[in-house]
C-alpha cells in the first residue's frame, strides 16, 4: 500500500467534501469548488472531518494511484481554502507586462506584443510591470498557465533575458573569450 495514500486528508470547518456515486470527490470552499474524478480501484469516504482513501483489487499500479488521489484531494482542499500562487519575473530591457480585462499583454522583445487570454478561474496581477503573479484554486491550472506564460520567452543562458519563475536560478554561460 502507498505510504502517502494511507494518510488521511484533514479538513477545515470551511471546507465541504462529498463523494458522488460516480466516484468523484467534490471539494467546496467559500469561493471555489473543485471536482476530482477517481479511478474505480480507489474509493473515498468522509468521516470525522477527514477524507480516507482505500484501494480495491490487487493491480500493480493501484498503490501509485492511491497516493496520487490522496495528493490531488489534499491539493484541492488547500486550493479552496488558501489558493495556489506562482510568481514570474521579466528580465530584459523593455520587457513588460500589463493586464487589461481578461487579457495579459506582454512586450518581450518581439516585433509585436504577445496577448494571452486569461482562462476562467485564474487571476493574474502585475506588479511594477516586470512581476506577474498567477493565482487560482487549482494547482494544476495555476502551474499550466505559469508555464504557458514562461514559454513565450524562456530565459536564455547568456544574458538571462526572458520570463522566469521567481524562485528559478538561471545557469549562466560564459560568452566568447577574446582571442589573442
Amino acid at each position: 500500500m502507498s505510504r502517502v495514500g494511507k494518510a488521511p486528508v484533514f479538513l477545515d470547518k470551511t471546507v465541504n467534501v462529498t463523494v458522488s456515486p460516480k466516484n468523484e470527490v467534490v471539494v467546496k470552499g467559500a469561493k471555489h469548488s473543485l471536482t476530482i474524478p477517481m479511478r474505480p480501484e480507489i474509493k473515498a469516504k468522509v468521516e470525522d472531518g477527514k477524507v480516507i482513501l482505500t484501494t480495491v483489487g490487487n493491480e500493480p499500479t493501484t498503490p501509485a494511484f492511491h497516493g496520487l488521489y490522496r495528493a490531488l484531494i489534499q491539493n484541492a482542499v488547500t486550493g479552496v481554502t488558501k489558493g495556489w500562487t506562482r510568481e514570474l519575473e521579466l528580465n530584459g530591457v523593455g520587457y513588460r507586462a500589463a493586464v487589461s480585462g481578461k487579457k495579459l499583454e506582454l512586450t518581450l522583445g518581439y516585433s509585436h506584443p504577445v496577448v494571452f487570454m486569461i482562462p476562467q478561474g485564474i487571476e493574474i496581477t502585475v506588479d511594477k510591470q516586470t512581476k506577474i503573479v498567477v493565482n487560482g484554486p487549482s494547482r494544476e491550472q495555476v502551474g499550466q498557465v505559469a508555464a504557458k506564460i514562461r514559454s513565450f520567452r524562456p530565459p536564455e543562458p547568456y544574458l538571462g533575458k526572458g520570463v522566469k519563475y521567481a524562485d528559478e536560478k538561471i545557469r549562466r554561460k560564459a560568452g566568447k573569450s577574446a582571442a589573442k
